[in-house]
């Protein structure tokens, strides 16, 4: 691997960094200590910076030379509500809030190209360094869109990365297209008229109704979307009744649809509203049906996305990138992706054996109390961060 010296050297520091935020999680748009901490470390670096978009965002402005050219490189800094299982020394000091998907190291990648750059800037241009609040389930990527973060600092393309476990360290992975889905909520009240469990003709119950409105749903998958198309409709919440010898007068259904287009999107939510409305009125019956759509889709644009595999191929050879499959969860990067070209990739957090004693019982995985950032990973995600930008904004012959 060809990692910046430079950045090696200063490895040890930022890891500090990272553990401190580790230590200290804060939820959506609460990110004030990190955003502080952040914006200290860039302030001592001597880079320009600009706070309080999208509430607790931050974003470091870096330049060099006279090209009006620019790249912009994310990282998110929010922390899970959930408790942490690991006793070690920089554990979650607030009790049920972690940072359990990687958003420390996140962070941690983008302030080491950071330091790098205060030092070293050979490019043509300039780089804005987006530290983005609220990314798990707050949208802060599109709250900063709408306080103007493209209009204040106009730039080219926008990149992003996430840590993935289970892969050995010294290895990415990218790729055009859709490489995370679209996280959309739904909520079905189902209208009956209870009575009691004996004498179930004089009224109307809406559990058998529910009970074929979950049935139905799976049907517009398999018969309703072309089979090259991919989508998920999972009812995870099923609510009704208080005793066991009454027939509720309703029935709650909630849950969530996935998929990689906004097409397919439309269409399965059409399909349910259409399935919802005509079984309950087949049973005399009435709906409610709410449909939210969150987070959409994660397309990267083709020619960002071969861009980023080059800086990658050049960093750690051909063989250790790797094909990006697109996954089922979320990223409220897809917002950006929608304003601007760009790529979000992959970065591997290895098999969990660089946890340190007093981590967890469970796998080092996403979301997962036993989870922990690898630290190892810092300096080749902050080396990307550099050669991308360099690649980029590179002078002109």
């Amino acid at each position: 691997m060809k990692i910046i010296d430079s950045i090696v050297t200063q490895a040890a520091g930022i890891a500090a960094i990272r553990r401190e935020i580790h230590a200290h999680p804060e939820l959506c748009f609460e990110e004030s200590r990190t955003a502080d901490l952040v914006a200290q470390k860039l302030t001592e670096w001597g880079i320009p910076i600009h706070r309080g978009m999208g509430t607790t965002g931050v974003v470091g402005i870096i330049k060099n030379g006279t090209s009006s050219r620019a790249i912009g490189l994310r990282a998110d800094m929010d922390a899970l509500p959930m408790q942490e299982f690991n006793t070690f020394g920089h554990a979650s000091k607030q009790a049920g809030k972690m940072h359990a998907c990687g958003h420390d190291g996140h962070t941690a990648m983008l302030l080491a190209a950071a330091q790098h750059f205060a030092k070293e800037r050979h490019f043509d241009g300039t780089v804005y360094l987006i530290f983005q609040p609220a990314e798990e389930g707050g949208g802060g990527a599109r709250e900063m869109i709408k306080d103007g973060l493209f209009e204040k600092f106009p730039m080219d393309a926008v990149f992003g990365m996430h840590n993935w476990p289970g892969f050995p360290v010294g290895k990415f992975a990218v790729a055009a297209g859709p490489v995370m889905a679209s996280s959309n909520e739904f909520k079905i009240m189902i209208y009956g008229r209870g009575g009691h469990a004996a004498t179930p003709h004089t009224g109307l119950d809406p559990v058998p109704v529910a009970c074929q409105l979950v049935q139905a749903f799976q049907t517009i998958i398999s018969r309703n979307m072309k089979p090259i198309d991919a989508g998920v409709i999972s009812v995870t919440m099923v609510h009704a009744g208080e005793a066991t010898n009454v027939i509720p007068d309703h029935c709650e259904l909630q849950g969530t649809v996935r998929t990689f287009s906004v097409e397919v999107l439309d269409l399965i939510e059409q399909r349910m509203k259409s399935i919802s409305e005509h079984t309950c009125a087949a049973f005399d019956m009435r709906c409610e049906f709410e449909f939210v759509r969150n987070y959409p889709p994660t397309i990267n644009s083709v020619a960002e996305a071969e861009f980023a595999r080059k800086v990658m191929q050049s960093i750690v050879g051909a063989d250790n990138v790797m094909a990006q499959e697109p996954v089922m969860g979320a990223e409220d990067f897809s917002y950006m992706l929608m304003a601007k070209p760009g790529c979000y990739c992959f970065i591997a957090n290895g098999d969990g054996t660089h946890r340190e004693s007093g981590h967890g019982a469970g796998p080092c995985m996403l979301h997962n109390p036993s989870y922990d950032f690898n630290d190892d990973m810092i300096p080749l995600g902050a080396t990307y961060w550099v050669r991308l930008a360099e690649e980029w904004l590179k002078p002109a012959a």
